[in-house]
């Protein structure tokens, strides 16, 4: 990794995008600083620090505290991250959505338009929500119609200043642009959080103690980077041998090649969809002032936040844990079967004259990918799985609470590599041009 970055640092091209992204992320973490207006932030940093539950802990760490300082882009990207899955969900759903994805580089940018509307259409009403639930708690210094258009207004736009940077960094830049923004959102908490762990483990402690806890909480961040490296890089190739036929005089074909299926199929989605659903009945039951007490409802809340999972005093509440576990499966086979068709697939092999060795062409073959899929689907589950519980169990255990684990160490670990991959295309596509133009 290191050779490949000062190799690519000789570019100029390569040089000029490395550049302009990080100006684009220097401009985002000034921008997180500036409080949104007639935002009383003093109120706000009070409330959120008397939540007990983890409903919006997640949320402030793919907005970088933005959300938490309330800042004019507290909402972040979010938005579009909500809006790209219900895009991608509705792609499957209506007919003319997936005529414009298969229309080639048009359909897509079509997609990409429609998708932009959405994403203010949510701004609008995730600010507003927040503006009236919050502002009538004291967060707007003056619970007025004006201060609450401003504060909506000013929130959208904010949202919409972020997407807007996103696409410029993906055409200028390096990286997926909206990616790269919420990885240096995610990453801008990490050193907090670690210095808040050995501040919490290590300091005041014995030295044994120390040194122990110390070897500790780095042995459990490798280990999940790792398996997380590994879930991302992990591939079960399927071999496909096309048939030689003839063509003209010529005697085409015969070559081979082979379907990669990734281990981790369906990425960090599966991860955000069980977060979200879990997430949602306490975060609008925060914005409605509801607690739920002490009865069947306050206990159901409690046991849908994951602060209460995996305690030993209140067993009880992690049955939130095994129902999270569930979703996540449900989700990772749901998303795979969604984006991924063996029956297709197997068809296009068909057609063009290919096969699995050992399969028969059509229906035997697509439900081979079938069989195979659901074991490869399992196994990256599991790995989703573990790197998503164990920060749980460390939290519920020991009450190390941190929001870089599980999913957000997912989304760092895999942007980076993505980009890595990226500045290893534009080289070679460099040295591709500088053979043809000697």
């Amino acid at each position: 990794m290191i050779t490949t970055l000062r190799n690519a640092f000789k570019v100029k091209e390569i040089r000029q995008r490395v550049l302009f992204t990080f100006l684009m992320l220097v401009v985002i973490r000034v921008a997180a600083q500036l409080p949104a207006p007639g935002v009383n932030r003093d109120y706000f940093a009070a409330w959120f620090a008397l939540q007990t539950g983890d409903a919006f802990n997640l949320f402030d760490a793919f907005t970088g505290g933005s959300f938490l300082n309330m800042s004019i882009i507290a909402l972040n990207i979010t938005p579009y991250i909500t809006s790209s899955i219900i895009m991608q969900l509705l792609t499957i759903a209506i007919p003319k959505l997936e005529e414009m994805q298969k229309d080639g580089e048009d359909g897509r940018k079509k997609i990409a338009s429609i998708t932009r509307y959405v994403t203010v259409g949510l701004a609008l009403i995730e600010s507003a929500a927040m503006a009236i639930g919050f502002g009538r708690q004291g967060l707007l210094q003056e619970y007025t119609a004006f201060n609450i258009i401003t504060v909506v207004l000013a929130l959208t736009a904010g949202s919409a200043f972020l997407m807007w940077i996103g696409e410029r960094i993906t055409d200028k830049g390096i990286g997926n642009g909206i990616s790269i923004v919420l990885t240096i959102n995610i990453v801008s908490r990490m050193p907090q959080e670690i210095i808040g762990l050995f501040n919490q483990f290590v300091v005041g402690k014995d030295i044994a103690m120390g040194v122990v806890a110390s070897i500790i909480i780095i042995a459990v961040i490798v280990l999940m980077i790792v398996l997380v490296v590994f879930l991302n890089d992990g591939v079960r190739k399927i071999p496909v041998q096309y048939a030689k036929k003839v063509q003209g005089r010529k005697l085409v074909g015969g070559n081979s090649t082979n379907i990669p299926l990734k281990v981790n199929t369906a990425g960090v989605i599966p991860v955000i969809f069980a977060s979200s659903i879990m997430q949602f009945p306490v975060i609008i039951c925060s914005l409605l002032g509801v607690t739920g007490g002490t009865g069947f409802w306050g206990k159901v809340l409690k046991g849908l936040s994951s602060s209460n999972w995996c305690k030993p005093s209140e067993p009880i509440y992690s049955i939130g844990l095994i129902v999270y576990i569930l979703l996540l499966v449900f989700f990772a086979y749901f998303y795979t079967s969604v984006t991924f068709n063996p029956l297709e697939i197997a068809d296009n092999m068909k057609r063009q004259g290919g096969f699995i060795p050992g399969i028969r062409p059509g229906k035997p073959t697509s439900e081979y990918l079938s069989r195979i899929l659901n074991y490869v689907i399992f196994i990256g589950a599991f790995g989703l799985m573990i790197v998503s519980v164990v920060p749980f169990i460390f939290n519920g255990v020991f009450g190390a609470s941190v929001s870089f684990g599980g999913t957000s160490l997912i989304i760092v670990v895999s942007v980076i590599i993505e980009t890595l991959k990226q500045v290893e295309s534009l080289m070679l596509v460099r040295n591709y041009k500088g053979f043809l133009n000697d």
